[in-house]
């Protein structure tokens, strides 16, 4: 991934709560007749290995876990806050009228070798920890065990566990760095204008600026 020195984001707490916000990640890697890529959501086990470990499932017959070879490289891309910038926000556009648009995101690349696990006890226990850290947020949250336990094993005969420790992670935050600072706090003004989840990159831009005050 192309990172310019301005819009690198390599805190690894910030690059793992990033992921962990958002789940889902797009998962590509090279089969026999070229590029395969899933959206998968994964647990992020930060405890197993130097950059933490992804863990999840596929459903038994998608064909991506039979394609997994030893040692063939995977990629998940973890997707957080992005918005477009309109140059109606910069008061540089009254001023002089030398904008353009550009587009703010923030993203994580996980690299590593992902296997599949068949093993039941492996999979019920990722299945416990990844609906446990989705629904930590819900007034009563809903437990695997809450389903009878028949329905449950029928359906882990129906998945193959994916786990993948990361090998590098690559972080870029694309914040509009490089606008005068105006600009930016206008994209601010802007962003929080709109509804959830574009909002979100508001935050993110201005925490970008404040970074930057303070170096």
């Amino acid at each position: 991934m192309y990172i310019r020195p301005d819009h690198r984001f390599d805190d690894p707490n910030a690059l793992f709560a990033l992921i962990e916000e958002h789940a889902l990640g797009a998962w590509v890697l090279g089969g026999a007749d070229g590029l395969l890529a899933n959206h998968i959501p994964f647990l992020l086990d930060r405890e197993r290995g130097p950059h933490g470990t992804l863990v999840g499932h596929v459903a038994r017959a998608n064909p991506v876990w039979r394609a997994l070879a030893a040692g063939s490289p995977s990629l998940v891309m973890f997707q957080g806050p992005q918005a477009y910038i309109t140059p109606n926000w910069y008061p540089g556009k009254a001023e002089h009228g030398k904008v353009v648009p550009t587009w703010d995101y923030a993203v994580v690349h996980a690299h590593g070798v992902a296997r599949a696990v068949e093993d039941p006890a492996w999979l019920m226990d990722m299945l416990d920890r990844l609906t446990n850290a989705q629904e930590a947020a819900q007034p009563a949250p809903w437990k695997v065990s809450d389903a009878p336990r028949g329905y449950i094993d029928k359906l882990l005969r129906a998945i193959v566990g994916i786990e993948i420790p990361i090998d590098r992670l690559e972080g870029k935050l694309k914040a509009s760095q490089d606008e005068a600072v105006r600009d930016r706090l206008g994209t601010v003004e802007g962003l929080r204008g709109l509804v959830r989840p574009k909002g979100a990159m508001a935050e993110l831009v201005a925490n970008a600026i404040e970074a930057d005050r303070e170096a």
